[in-house]
């Protein structure tokens, strides 16, 4: 079984890293709040909204409630660090590293946005010169109050209920209108990838168990 070592997983962390903080980069300072532009046909566009909550534009309880997420994001990237180390250490299915890793760099890009998106940007001026809070002690927030940029959507269905409907006759539906970002999708897909391959990484414990258990005794 391949093995992976920590040169590997660095790699994999840094380019999806690089990925979500240059695209969000990019739509923060190439759109206004609520643009979106057609990438491919209808069902692909860059939709730019800004997320003060949790992943998918879940809210989470307000000024403490996005204070209180943010730790949470710090703590659980503090301890991926730590628990990445230990099970490459240990050899883990590689397939699992990597999930794990996924989920790891997903939380940190994140994070990034909270901690200090609110420092380096100017909420007023939505241009390419809107990087300037850094610089100018403009930001729009405070460290560990910053907002999560959000801008991949996906509407893959976008039409109306017929007129015949039940209760939702003629009014719109979409289908998967989510709008989020690389690191939510890293997150997303290293979570489905554990819980679907799971026992190909740990086996099946419920067999283990079985073959483990003694045999009883015959009764004499």
């Amino acid at each position: 079984m391949l093995h992976l070592k920590k040169r590997h997983i660095v790699f994999i962390i840094c380019a999806i890293l690089i990925a979500d903080q240059v695209l969000k980069i990019y739509i923060k300072t190439h759109f206004h709040p609520g643009e979106s532009r057609t990438v491919l046909g209808h069902w692909f566009q860059l939709y730019f909204i800004e997320n003060e909550g949790m992943a998918y534009g879940w809210q989470f309880g307000g000024g403490i409630g996005k204070l209180a997420l943010t730790l949470f994001r710090l703590g659980a990237v503090i301890f991926g660090i730590f628990y990445l180390k230990k099970i490459i250490e240990q050899k883990l299915h590689p397939g699992y590293i990597v999930l794990v890793s996924l989920i790891f760099a997903g939380a940190l890009g994140n994070l990034i946005d909270s901690l200090f998106y609110g420092m380096i940007f100017d909420k007023s001026s939505f241009t390419s010169d809107q990087i300037s809070g850094i610089f100018t002690g403009k930001g729009y927030g405070t460290f560990l109050h910053g907002n999560v940029v959000d801008m991949l959507y996906f509407p893959l269905i976008d039409t109306h209920f017929p007129t015949w409907f039940p209760i939702w006759g003629g009014k719109p539906f979409s289908f998967f209108n989510y709008i989020f970002n690389i690191a939510d999708a890293s997150v997303s897909v290293g979570v489905i990838g554990i819980i679907i391959f799971r026992r190909r990484f740990f086996g099946d414990d419920s067999k283990k168990n079985e073959q483990e258990e003694p045999l009883p005794l015959a009764n004499n």
